[in-house]
């Protein structure tokens, strides 16, 4: 069966597209076919794979998927998937959609980026060695100083499949500090098992490290990353949670074709 796919960016984090609401997306072995169209160099190649869902209740329904055939909630592939309904004409400048974890807002900021709601933040571990940051999913984030030359894969992984996260795993982040209100990020992706040039909830996630750092009760933290730049607001911190985020970066479309599957 062929199938028509689209393929997205956000600041490098990239993305396979389909309009699923005719549930035409096959169900059998989802997990091995989501695995196999990701793969580079075998497939189309990606850091994730969104279906596009019909939802009774709000404007569409954003399945996503790891390269690993994992299912979990995506910061750059929401923005992706928001601009893509926008392009196909499902939804204007505003939209509401349902994720893994619930409900989101977005709005189309210009032809190149989206401002999108992230959930409010609860589950946080803060220490002076680590901040753990649930953002929809979980993040591991360590400070460091010139994090070029950072070897960040054995260090991810070494955190990764620890004890503590080897069922589950997490997502880890370096932090280097530019300013107060500026940071570089380079991040470690669960279920990629490798760095990204980009990760919206890891963005999310580091901002909010850096506000925690600083000790501030709100603000707009701007992120380099190697896929570019991010920005994050965010309305109230404290060491419990943090609310009222906004995560604004790019979300840009590459090309389509078509995909046996």
């Amino acid at each position: 069966m062929e199938l028509e796919f689209f393929k997205y960016h956000g600041a490098g984090n990239d993305f396979i597209i389909l309009d699923n609401r005719t549930n035409a997306f096959p169900k059998k072995n989802r997990k091995e076919v989501v695995s196999t169209l990701c793969k580079r160099h075998f497939g189309i190649g990606s850091d994730g794979l969104i279906l596009i869902q019909e939802d009774d209740d709000f404007d569409f329904y954003m399945e996503f998927y790891n390269p690993d055939g994992s299912q979990s909630f995506c910061g750059n592939g929401s923005r992706c998937a928001v601009m893509f309904a926008f392009h196909m004409g499902m939804v204007g400048k505003d939209c509401t959609f349902n994720s893994i974890h619930g409900r989101n807002t977005a709005r189309v900021v210009n032809e190149n980026a989206i401002e999108l709601s992230m959930f409010d933040v609860s589950n946080m571990e803060l220490t002076e060695e680590y901040h753990f940051i649930d953002t929809g999913s979980p993040h591991y984030n360590l400070y460091v100083e010139n994090i070029d030359n950072v070897d960040l894969l054995p260090l991810a992984r070494s955190i990764r499949y620890n004890d503590r996260f080897a069922q589950v795993g997490t997502n880890v982040n370096i932090i280097d500090v530019i300013s107060d209100a500026d940071i570089r990020v380079r991040t470690y992706e669960r279920g990629v098992e490798n760095e990204t040039l980009a990760c919206g909830t890891g963005v999310t996630a580091c901002a909010i490290s850096q506000l925690l750092k600083n000790k501030k009760e709100s603000g707009v933290i701007n992120v380099l990353t190697k896929g570019g730049n991010l920005s994050v607001e965010v309305g109230e911190v404290k060491s419990s949670q943090a609310r009222d985020i906004k995560l604004t970066g790019p979300a840009k479309f590459v090309f389509k074709g078509e995909v046996n599957v």
